[in-house]
């Protein structure tokens, strides 16, 4: 909720109903091997509103079987983070064997990896002030000595 920066208000009912996701951004990474569309025979409805932050970019949505929409695909960006929120799956139903619901879920994995490289800075100690000459040290004079 804090990512998203709203209550993340929803409609929901658990009635096991035929849910039709469509992919409405099929040009995005996440939809990569996506049908146009794609049914899941029984999961619990979630339907608008949904209250979702305004730079949300929507990549799926879903119909129900009750006549109920839902953006059920979104990406985030915050800072150099990437998000994602996918409707699908419920612990009821085997939403999680289906092969579009795994491709999304693959796709997302590979989308959210982050790939801005931040190197740790090189630092490059000033000239010193007077000429340094090579010093030599012996351990044996401070108490360390080499076996």
């Amino acid at each position: 909720r804090l990512l998203n920066g709203t209550s993340g208000k929803l409609h929901w009912r658990e009635a096991g109903e035929r849910e039709r996701l469509w992919t409405i951004d099929p040009a995005h990474p996440i939809a990569a091997g996506v049908p146009e569309h794609f049914e899941l025979p029984n999961e619990e409805m979630y339907g608008e509103p949904f209250m979702i932050a305004g730079d949300a970019k929507v990549i799926f949505i879903s119909w129900f079987e009750g006549g109920e929409v839902f953006r059920s695909g979104f990406t985030l960006q915050r800072g150099y983070g990437r998000l994602f929120y996918f409707r699908p799956g419920h612990e009821a139903f085997p939403t999680y064997y289906d092969p579009n619901v795994l491709k999304v879920l693959a796709n997302a994995i590979r989308w959210a990896k982050p790939t801005l490289s931040m190197p740790y800075p090189k630092t490059h100690a000033p000239d010193p002030l007077e000429k340094l000459s090579p010093k030599t040290f012996e351990f044996s004079k401070v108490g360390i000595i080499k076996s």
